[in-house]
């Protein structure tokens, strides 16, 4: 009972993050049940079924904020639930003790690229206008969906990030479209998942938990998403992602314990430091240029 309360509160937190910032449930998840010993094939599809929940609550939350463009969502969503069904079908067929030291390598590579992401704007803040072409959209959606079923998590680092990287869209619109979108992603990934497993290899307990506390988070992080900046958002969701998935990539790499203690201490002093920058920086887009050469 102690852990399905524990699941639901790592659900709702994610939820809470993904919804925000158009990325976060999958890797955060996976992340921390691969941590507690959960093989990643099952992590992922436990992952994916709660999704097919809080994403569709998430899509309606965000539609009724203005945040979707449905145009983007129709062509974005179907290229990732094939892409999703068939690297559920990949993971399966990858034994366990192999698949856990390549997804926590995927994982952590993608918590750099969300840092990365959100730090390499520096103090700027970029304007979007346009639209978003089929072309670029339709791979975008199957990497994406292909990376989300493998490691657990990844539709947002990459559909969010490539969308807002684009120019042609909003943020607000990038993360509530994304969002919207998922839950197609969803789907392919469960079925997916239930092909190759079957039943029995989905812990209807995990579900529960995750859906159960994602969609109390959903329709908040919804509203949040007008309010609460990014930036310090990814920074903090990629920061987790990397302190929680090092001990994986350095058990498997043969590490004594100390060199993997210290590693995290280092990683999590990095991870506030950046946190703090990020912060900075925000306050530094909200300063108006006169009053930033009066005062520098």
């Amino acid at each position: 009972m102690r852990n399905l309360v524990i699941l639901g509160v790592v659900g709702l937190i994610a939820q809470l993050v993904d919804g925000s910032l158009g990325m976060g449930f999958g890797v955060t998840s996976s992340t921390l049940l691969i941590a507690a010993g959960i093989a990643p094939a099952m992590a992922s599809a436990s992952i994916h079924f709660a999704e097919v929940g809080t994403t569709l609550i998430s899509g309606v939350s965000h539609h009724q904020m203005g945040n979707v463009d449905w145009r983007t969502v129709g062509i974005l969503a179907v290229p990732g639930g094939v892409g999703a069904f068939f690297g559920a079908h990949f993971l399966v067929s990858l034994p366990a003790e192999v698949a856990k030291p390549w997804v926590g390598g995927l994982l952590f590579c993608l918590g750099l690229y969300v840092i990365w992401r959100f730090l390499v704007l520096g103090g700027r803040r970029p304007s979007f206008t346009g639209k978003l072409s089929a072309a670029f959209l339709m791979p975008v959606g199957l990497v994406g969906g292909t990376l989300d079923a493998i490691g657990g998590g990844g539709w947002g680092p990459v559909g969010t990030t490539s969308l807002l990287s684009s120019g042609r869209l909003s943020p607000r619109k990038v993360i509530g479209s994304v969002s919207a979108s998922e839950f197609v992603v969803a789907v392919g990934g469960s079925l997916g998942f239930l092909m190759a497993l079957g039943s029995a290899g989905i812990n209807i307990g995990f579900v529960a938990a995750l859906l159960a506390g994602g969609m109390v988070a959903a329709p908040l992080a919804a509203w949040l998403v007008k309010h609460l900046r990014a930036r310090v958002l990814g920074v903090a969701a990629g920061g987790l992602i990397l302190v929680t998935n090092s001990q994986t990539v350095l058990e498997s790499l043969g590490a004594p314990g100390t060199v993997i203690a210290m590693t995290a201490l280092v990683l999590a002093m990095v991870w506030v430091a950046l946190i703090g920058w990020a912060v900075v920086q925000e306050r530094r887009a909200d300063t108006p240029d006169e009053e930033l050469a009066t005062t520098g």
